[in-house]
């Protein structure tokens, strides 16, 4: 099985040994992406909703870039640093995602990538 690395700078470059996200078996898995913002790769201010936000956009960015949107995502995981702001997180979610409803797994970790309060990974099917 070949494995097709994907690759946008309009989502923040990979900072290690890593993909934005490869292409394998039919399938699109996306590293998991924090709120950096791409042009500066500096985290954005602010609380869970910004951070959020960027979360998705640079998603949606990665997705843009394999021909996919949303719809095609089957599965998400989302990395929370306070379990406390699922809420907002889930209201910031829902409006990146539209009528999509991929399964998604949430789960609550001691710490994330330079202190920041979500991470999103996600594995889409390609046409």
């Amino acid at each position: 099985m070949t494995v097709q690395i994907v690759s946008t700078d309009k989502a923040p470059v990979a900072i290690g040994p890593y993909s934005q996200a490869t292409i394998a078996g039919g399938f699109l898995f996306t590293a998991g992406q924090i709120p950096l913002d791409p042009a500066t790769m500096e985290i954005v201010s602010g609380d869970i909703v910004p951070q959020s936000r960027q979360v998705m956009a640079n998603l949606a960015e990665v997705l843009a870039k394999a021909g996919l949107t949303w719809s095609d995502v089957v599965k998400t995981t989302v990395f929370l640093h306070d379990m406390a702001d699922f809420p907002r997180f889930n209201e910031v979610y829902a409006a990146a995602l539209g009528e999509a409803r991929p399964a998604r797994s949430t789960v609550q970790v001691a710490g994330l990538p330079r202190g920041v309060s979500v991470e999103v990974e996600l594995i889409a099917k390609l046409p």
